[in-house]
């Protein structure tokens, strides 16, 4: 029995049963991820790791402690006590955090065990999974290495849909969880803005940065939720706000009225992405559910993408000023500081990375603040507005995650018109307003998996769970990953 093809919530029960232990399930995972040919990982994590394992396995597995003796992987914008963290950036080559971000303490704290670092876009700016120091990561569901699994928590994305680990940490700025998740056949789950500490997540964009993670199940992402979700003072965002039990669920859409932006849904081109859509839009209904097709002004959701560039890249630019080769980063010499800056910058960071610090700093020009950066966030201002009005009737909005299922890797990108840029991006809505938002997996193409978004008010993570469970029950496709579905379909 290969217990890490399971949920948490399964392999749980089997530790419980003691049907395994966490050694054995840790030398699978670190078996698996040798063996991973998607270029999915900065570090793989194995001495300590089996440690740690060797040390639960002499312990008796608390049962209501799901994330016990369960392997994980984190993405490697996470700062880990003494193991390398680059953000997939060269100009981090070498650093060597001295203290845990709150969530690797937390999960260290419940038993679950490291076993390695993730890939990613570097610095997290991307969404393609292409841009990391290493490479590209591809998507598991593609052996022929030419789709996309997306970013930028392409490394998690690509471990969890393989089935190395049942659950892996990301970072989520626009869309860098649930877009991945929906071209990985994955649960993708971003929690309300300030719910889960940022302490130790290295910095993109804080106004729009979110812990987030991905899993194969909707009650796996409810459980990391109930442990993850404390307050922290060492995290000045970090909510005071009670937390509920978050697996105190029923998935009842009974009277849940819930809409479909027409600005988004009629974007969608693909026809097997609208089909079963549809499909689960017609079993909620028949299980209680009202579901309109609502507007939404179309130059608002115009406005999501240049907007989410705009502030990402100015954020960005001053959050990442330490990169100076002084403070972080290598020092390649010079006479001055501008010197020494210039030629670590110029030698540690990718063409994508410079870019967007141009556009940022192009915002942040105080001839250019009224013009470029200002009007970008009061156009946040107004989408966040109009979707809160939303919330006061629905309780959810729900929408295709992505346009098509993952993008060949060399694809071009001249015919991309407005209406593929709204269904391609409206996701960063949940990070313009902070709203908890999930994605979770509805349908397959040509044996390529694509999801479906939930979204809620803040807070609202209750309600957004329940809703998903029932969505999740109308696909059936709980559990999807790569291996057990070619097991099954003979491939």
């Amino acid at each position: 029995m290969n217990y890490l093809d399971l949920t948490i919530k399964e392999i749980h029960e089997a530790l419980l049963e003691g049907k395994t232990n966490p050694v054995e399930l840790t030398k699978e995972a670190l078996k698996r991820a040798k063996e991973n040919e998607d270029n999915a990982f900065e570090m793989i994590i194995e001495e300590d790791a089996l440690k740690k394992a060797e040390e639960l396995s002499k312990l008796p597995v608390p049962k209501d402690n799901y994330l016990f003796g369960i392997p994980y992987i984190a993405k490697d914008n996470f700062s880990t006590k003494g193991y390398e963290t680059t953000a997939s950036s060269n100009i981090l080559n070498g650093y060597v955090p001295l203290f845990d971000a709150t969530v690797i303490k937390l999960l260290n704290e419940a038993g679950a065990i490291l076993i390695a670092k993730s890939t990613l876009d570097e610095l997290a700016m991307g969404g393609t999974g292409t841009s990391g120091h290493k490479g590209i990561t591809y998507n598991p569901w593609d052996k022929s290495h030419t789709r996309l699994v997306g970013g930028s928590s392409c490394g998690s994305a690509a471990a969890v849909s393989d089935a190395i680990v049942p659950f892996a940490l990301g970072s989520d700025t626009g869309d860098s969880v649930r877009k991945p998740a929906s071209y990985a056949g994955l649960v993708g789950f971003k929690p309300t803005w300030g719910l889960v500490s940022r302490f130790g997540l290295f910095p993109f964009a804080p106004s729009l940065d979110h812990v987030a993670y991905f899993t194969r199940s909707v009650f796996d992402s409810a459980l990391a939720t109930e442990l993850l979700s404390k307050h922290d003072d060492n995290d000045s965002t970090s909510s005071y706000k009670e937390r509920p039990n978050y697996l105190d669920l029923n998935s009842s859409v009974e009277g849940k009225k819930i809409a479909v932006i027409n600005g988004i849904y009629k974007t969608i081109q693909d026809k097997k992405v609208i089909e079963d859509f549809d499909k689960n839009i017609e079993f909620l209904k028949k299980n209680g559910a009202k579901v309109d097709f609502i507007d939404v002004d179309t130059d608002l959701l115009k406005a999501i993408y240049p907007s989410y560039i705009v502030i990402s890249c100015a954020e960005a630019t001053s959050n990442d000023a330490n990169l100076d080769g002084i403070k972080f980063g290598p020092n390649y010499g010079g006479k001055t500081y501008s010197e020494v800056m210039f030629n670590a910058r110029t030698k540690g960071f990718s063409a994508l990375i410079k870019r967007r610090f141009v556009i940022g700093s192009y915002a942040l020009m105080r001839e250019n603040q009224e013009e470029v950066f200002l009007r970008a966030q009061r156009a946040r201002h107004l989408i966040v507005n109009t979707f809160n009005k939303i919330f006061e009737t629905y309780d959810a909005v729900y929408c295709p995650a992505a346009p098509n299922i993952a993008p060949l890797i060399n694809k071009s990108s001249e015919n991309i018109n407005e209406d593929f840029m709204i269904a391609d991006n409206w996701l960063a809505i949940g990070n313009f307003g902070g709203y908890p938002s999930i994605t979770l997996p509805i349908g397959l193409e040509n044996d390529m998996p694509f999801g479906a978004n939930l979204m809620c008010k803040p807070f609202d993570e209750v309600n957004l769970f329940n809703i998903a469970l029932k969505i999740e029950e109308g696909t059936g496709l709980k559990n999807l990953n790569y291996p057990a579905y070619a097991k099954k379909e003979g491939k």
